[in-house]
């Protein structure tokens, strides 16, 4: 059956992957991302997209106004996009935390408080963090901005289950091991990660759809490695 998904941070690695792999399947997605012209050359006709930054506050109207007149429900949001910072923490200033948080928790926080409305029994909020925000896993040098705002979504995932527990709508929180996209080059040039974009989209479209059965409010760890 086809349902209604909607993919921040489209226009390349898991998320652009994403894409393709749902409209494979033939589900309706609306693909997000300040980029467009990745997706748009792809002209499949199941898929929207516009430009989109999840920090600019004015462009959530945007995504309301489309759900209202086209779709009138959602059944998936995936919280994929992120800003990777790696710089040493002295030298991380207000402006580094803030530029980072507002993509990777304050867009998350406000897109899903935008699409919530048009959720129902069912529906599935996926939101995507990474090992390095999780208690007690191994931590990097020059991710203080980064893995502590990974950190974050995973808290705001459980709070949003429990908040909406009586709705029938579930809130899960990936956390991602490396893998080799684009963004991971550029903050680790050389580094060969173990899992790559398209290994990973396929384990991420599996659990959008089905994961909900099993899970609410709780955080999977996604990595082939320790701790």
């Amino acid at each position: 059956m086809s349902k209604h998904i909607i993919i921040t941070g489209t226009s390349r690695g898991i998320g652009y992957e994403l894409v393709k792999l749902f409209a494979k399947q033939g589900h309706k997605i609306l693909a997000l991302s300040r980029n467009e012209n990745p997706i748009k050359s792809l002209k499949l006709k199941n898929i929207v997209t516009f430009p989109f930054d999840l920090g600019d506050s004015d462009a959530y109207q945007k995504v309301d106004d489309f759900v209202a007149s086209e779709w009138h429900h959602v059944d998936i949001l995936i919280n994929n996009a992120g800003t990777l910072l790696n710089k040493p923490f002295s030298k991380t200033r207000f402006d580094d935390f803030e530029e980072v948080y507002r993509t990777n928790v304050f867009g998350v926080a406000e897109l899903t408080r935008i699409v919530l409305p048009f959720m129902r029994k069912e529906s599935h909020v996926v939101t995507i963090s990474s090992m390095g925000g999780v208690q007690g896993s191994l931590k990097f040098p020059g991710l203080a901005a980064y893995s502590s705002s990974k950190a974050a979504v995973i808290t705001l995932t459980e709070l949003l289950a429990e908040e909406y527990k009586d709705s029938g709508i579930s809130f899960n929180v990936l956390a991602l091991g490396a893998v080799q996209t684009e963004m991971l080059a550029e903050a680790f040039p050389g580094y060969e990660a173990p899992t790559t974009a398209i290994e990973m989209a396929d384990y991420i479209s599996n659990f959008a759809i089905n994961g909900h059965k099993y899970y609410n409010g709780k955080l999977l760890q996604v990595s082939n490695s320790t701790p």
